[in-house]
């Protein structure tokens, strides 16, 4: 058994041309910004992803924020339908925020849990833009069977690459995600499956954000 895949992919084009269209903001901070952060869900559209199966919590010091699946999995071979090998689930959060600072997601952990055959493989795909903003290219993630454990990959973005919300506008962000399951050569036998959920129920995906202070802010 091979212990967890860790990953990290940066940004690709897209998020240099969507940076472009957004206002510019200055004063990088570290810090969150004081007041309340709240994150609402507007939309929740997806196989991967049923009604109710999808939560999102903010880390309580405003660093991040996760989303927790409990019905998202994807599988091929075996008794599997035609449909099952790819699963998606898009979300379209408000996330508000004190006046005169935006923010960036800086990166994302994903976490998940795989059985995949001998000769089957399995992919994660993701990407996140801002409602009205040109989406960023998905980054993929695979992992090849043999295998029967936990998986983890992590996205992160450059500074200078960072996307961030335009100052002063109400924009919602929009996450994408897939899993898929190629059986590939596996028996035909063989069920392989890829998930965003454990039998524990402690895997999340993290988001994690960077802060800026908008123009005219001290």
């Amino acid at each position: 058994m091979r212990k967890g895949v860790t990953a990290a992919a940066a940004s690709l084009s897209a998020v240099a041309l969507a940076a472009a269209m957004a206002p510019a903001a200055s004063a990088a901070t570290n810090e969150p910004p004081p007041g309340r952060i709240t994150i609402e869900v507007l939309t929740v559209n997806g196989s991967g992803c049923p009604a109710g199966t999808a939560a999102v919590t903010p880390a309580s010091d405003d660093s991040a924020f996760t989303v927790t699946y409990s019905d998202y999995l994807a599988q091929a071979g075996g008794n599997s339908k035609p449909t099952d090998f790819r699963k998606n689930c898009q979300l379209a959060l408000g996330i508000h925020i004190p006046q005169g600072f935006t923010y960036a997601i800086a990166s994302a952990d994903y976490r998940g849990f795989a059985s995949l055959a001998n000769g089957a493989s399995g992919l994660e795909r993701a990407n996140y833009y801002y409602q009205g903003m040109q989406q960023t290219t998905p980054i993929s993630h695979s992992i090849k069977g043999k295998y029967s454990d936990t998986w983890q990959f992590t996205d992160r973005t450059p500074w200078a690459e960072l996307v961030w919300k335009p100052c002063g506008e109400d924009r919602n962000l929009n996450i994408n995600t897939e899993l898929r399951v190629d059986k590939g050569s596996s028996a035909p036998g063989d069920t392989s499956f890829m998930s965003f959920d454990s039998t524990d129920g402690s895997v999340k995906t993290v988001y994690h954000f960077e802060w800026k202070k908008c123009p005219g802010r001290r």
